[in-house]
């Protein structure tokens, strides 16, 4: 049975320590993380963007999860990352997810309360949490897209929870979607703890939700470049960075980019180890594996 996101960040408030959320759009990311944490005895929290229930199809995703519940003996929640819409929400909702973001940070701020307000009311009705979004972070995720930060203001913050009733808040402090995060590697440091302290300072009951907290793995990336890729310039926030956020009320953490690079570094080097093969189990499985590695490693980091 699915838990809700409310639930797990509960549990992680008590312990002081941050609940992991990864990004799956096919069956082996689905395996390779839930193994991993079933294996560390690690409750984690599966996110679906609009863009993956394009991708792999709603039913199929939603199956995929109820699967890996079955099979393993940890807590995990179905959330949706990044709506854009209370249409969207209300069918994630009623097709059976257990948390759904709202992301209204393109719009006003009173636009953005009144929109998130809209979710969170349907949403308890049915027993899901609801994360919303003030700031903006830069780069790029599937369909969420900037070229700059608009970093959270903390007063804004405490009046944003106030008026919404969100069970959680993303905020923007400096971190960034996508692969290509920062120009240079010193870009990388300059998270803002200083605005997260004030934030949580103001709401310390909320759990603190950070988005594009993937490091751009190097050995990933030189990997893939290894092997025919062009990843030039592509940084990360470290991970000894992103802890310290976590003593700073950072509940849950998004993982997307380390996956798919991960995954895509694997292919590469055994397409170009093994040209002559062909047999999707015979690159996908070395694939899967590489997700279960990295997802490990962020687990012993964050959660455990």
């Amino acid at each position: 049975m699915l838990t809700t996101v409310k639930e797990l960040l509960s549990d992680a408030q008590k312990r002081n320590k941050a609940v992991c959320a990864f990004n799956v759009n096919n069956m082996e990311l689905v395996q390779a993380i839930t193994e991993a944490a079933n294996e560390l005895k690690a409750d984690i929290i599966l996110q679906v963007s609009k863009g993956a229930r394009n991708y792999a199809n709603p039913i199929y995703l939603r199956k995929l999860v109820e699967a890996a519940v079955e099979a393993t003996n940890i807590k995990i929640a179905l959330h949706l990352d990044h709506g854009d819409s209370f249409e969207l929400c209300k069918d994630c909702i009623e097709s059976g997810f257990t948390s759904v973001m709202i992301d209204g940070s393109h719009l006003s701020f009173e636009d953005n309360i009144a929109l998130t307000k809209r979710v969170v009311e349907y949403a308890k009705a049915h027993n899901v949490s609801v994360e919303g979004e003030l700031g903006i972070l830069a780069g790029v995720e599937d369909e969420v897209s900037s070229d700059k930060t608009t970093y959270t203001d903390p007063q804004q913050a405490l009046e944003f929870v106030q008026r919404t009733g969100v069970d959680s808040l993303a905020i923007a402090i400096g971190t960034s979607h996508g692969a290509y995060k920062y120009t240079c590697e010193e870009d990388a440091k300059n998270l803002r703890l200083d605005i997260l302290a004030q934030i949580q300072k103001l709401i310390p009951k909320t759990p603190l939700v950070l988005h594009g907290a993937s490091s751009v793995t190097p050995s990933s990336v030189e990997t893939i470049n290894k092997n025919g890729g062009r990843l030039v310039k592509a940084f990360g926030t470290p991970e000894e960075l992103l802890a310290k956020t976590i003593p700073l009320g950072v509940r849950k953490i998004n993982i997307d980019s380390d996956l798919r690079l991960a995954f895509t570094a694997k292919i590469r080097e055994y397409f170009n180890q093994n040209p002559e093969h062909f047999d999707p189990r015979q690159y996908l499985s070395p694939a899967r594996k590489a997700v279960k590695e990295i997802v490990a490693y962020k687990l012993k980091m964050f959660t455990l």
